[in-house]
């Protein structure tokens, strides 16, 4: 099988933001290469049925065989006839970051213009595939992510646990990445840009489960564009290899890590702004006030002596202004968020930098 030239390009009219627009890859004159990559992990059940609904937008479709036991990649040679497929094999179980980046690189080597990342397990309608293209193809996001919670009736039918488990992740994704507006950071259908996906440093990109968290983060870090896909949950008979209690603290401590980061890179590596100001004074000034309170409180049952006003408004203060101080950070923080595409700025060869 093979992803060479006798594989359709692509050209293709997308409805997007309520406009038909013809989407190009460079300018409107070049035909967009589109590639899908499938990591490939005990996904045999259903993974020749998302094959044989890929569209013929996708020019290349790289499925990765990641160390599977149930030698899915052998199955996909042996019984897909469609020329665009080609087989990547990781040596060892990479996890799905792993196999995605296998299958990013072979892409952008290429020559494809676009990567749309779909899991093989069906959970993913590959019929959505040009609605995650379009912004990129167009040149109004560098990378797009699906969202299953922009459709009310699918989040009031959601498990009570599960909503919040979503919330929780998706405020401290937040946090550590950046991007204030995006939701359902742990959706895996993605799409990303050829000239991004080349510069990303895959070496230190999450290989498991803090994946999808710790590409916002290094898309973030890049000031990319991205934008969020509505999309409906599908749910199967599927099985998830995601045990909650296993890596919840891996997601912690990975957001901790990226937040910490992120404040050094953005606001004091790389730019000293106003911000960064209110970031130090804030700070100190609200870590002031909690010591000194909770000191002189201790101190006042301790001799069952009131505290004076004095003492009263020196904790106080501090602590009004340091709060004061940390909402106009964040607020910065909300609004610095990259706003316009970096891709066509970025070179499209992964060995040019």
């Amino acid at each position: 099988m093979t992803s060479e030239s006798t594989a359709p390009s692509a050209r293709i009219a997308f409805i997007h933001g309520g406009d038909s627009s013809e989407a190009t890859a460079g300018s409107s004159a070049q035909q967009a290469r589109i590639a899908v990559v499938i990591p490939s992990y005990k996904v045999t059940r259903h993974i020749m049925e998302v094959l044989a609904r890929i569209g013929p937008e996708v020019s290349a479709i790289y499925v990765v065989d990641d160390c599977c036991p149930d030698q899915s990649g052998a199955l996909v040679e042996r019984e897909c006839k469609d020329p665009r497929v080609k087989v990547l094999r990781n040596p060892v179980n990479l996890g799905v970051g792993g196999a995605v980046m296998t299958g990013y690189r072979a892409a952008a080597a290429d020559g494809c213009d676009c990567i749309v990342k779909i899991d093989g397990d069906g959970q993913m309608s590959p019929e959505l595939l040009p609605r995650f293209v379009a912004p990129i193809l167009s040149g109004t996001a560098d990378y797009t992510k699906g969202n299953r919670f922009y459709h009310i009736e699918d989040v009031v039918s959601m498990p009570r646990v599960r909503l919040f488990g979503n919330a929780v992740l998706s405020f401290m994704n937040k946090m550590s990445s950046g991007y204030w507006r995006v939701f359902d950071p742990t959706n895996g259908y993605t799409a990303i840009s050829a000239p991004l996906a080349a510069s990303l440093p895959y070496e230190k990109i999450s290989n498991r489960y803090f994946f999808e968290s710790d590409m916002l983060f290094r898309v973030g870090l890049m000031q990319a564009v991205v934008e969020d896909i509505p999309m409906r949950a599908v749910y199967g008979d599927e099985q998830s290899n995601l045990k909650i209690s296993r890596i919840l603290p891996q997601f912690l401590k990975g957001h901790l890590r990226n937040l910490m980061k992120r404040i050094g890179y953005e606001y004091f590596l790389r730019d000293f702004s106003v911000a960064s100001i209110e970031l130090v004074l804030g700070l100190a000034l609200t870590l002031f006030a909690l010591l000194f309170g909770t000191t002189e409180w201790w101190k006042s049952v301790m001799s069952h002596t009131p505290a004076s006003s004095g003492t009263v408004m020196l904790a106080a203060l501090p602590l009004i202004l340091g709060v004061q101080f940390l909402l106009s950070f964040l607020s910065y923080d909300i609004r610095a968020r990259g706003q316009s595409v970096i891709s066509k700025r970025l070179p499209k060869n992964p060995e040019v930098r």
